[in-house]
C-alpha cells in the first residue's frame, strides 16, 4: 500500500492557495461542487495521476474535523477491511468510509500514536 495523496488544512484557504502557488509553483484549483482545492505538485496524466515515479498530488481544505494538521493518505484495496484491522490494532476511526463522487471512497483514522491518517479506496476496486 502506497502513500498516494496529502492534505493541508488552512484557516484561510485562499491565503494558503496563494502561498503554496508562489512558494512552490504548485497548480491549485477548486474541486467542482466541494469546498476543496486540488493541489498539483507534479505533471499528471488525464486521470490526474502523477507522471513522475514517487510523486504525489494533494488537496487543500478548511481546517476542521479530522483535518487539523497535514495528513498523508494511503491507498487500500478494501477500506472497510482496513478500518476493521485498524480498530483491532488499537487505532480509531475518525471519519467513516465516505464516497467521493464516482472516484472512490475515503476515511480517516487515528493511529496508535495519535496521528490522523487518510485512507483511499479507488472506485475500480
Amino acid at each position: 500500500m502506497s502513500v498516494v495523496h496529502f492534505e493541508i488544512p488552512a484557516d484561510d484557504v485562499q491565503r494558503a492557495k496563494e502561498f503554496y502557488e508562489k512558494a512552490f509553483g504548485w497548480h491549485i484549483s477548486q474541486y467542482p461542487e466541494m469546498e476543496y482545492m486540488m493541489v498539483g505538485t507534479t505533471p499528471s496524466d488525464e486521470n490526474g495521476m502523477p507522471i513522475s515515479p514517487g510523486a504525489i498530488n494533494g488537496g487543500l481544505a478548511r481546517r476542521g474535523g479530522p483535518l487539523k494538521a497535514p495528513v498523508v493518505t494511503i491507498s487500500v484495496e478494501d477500506i472497510e477491511e482496513a478500518l476493521r484491522s485498524i480498530k483491532e490494532l488499537g487505532g480509531k476511526v475518525e471519519a467513516p468510509k465516505t464516497p467521493i463522487g464516482d472516484m472512490g471512497f475515503t476515511a480517516y483514522i487515528r493511529d496508535s500514536e495519535g496521528n490522523v491518517v487518510g485512507l483511499w479506496q479507488p472506485a475500480h476496486n
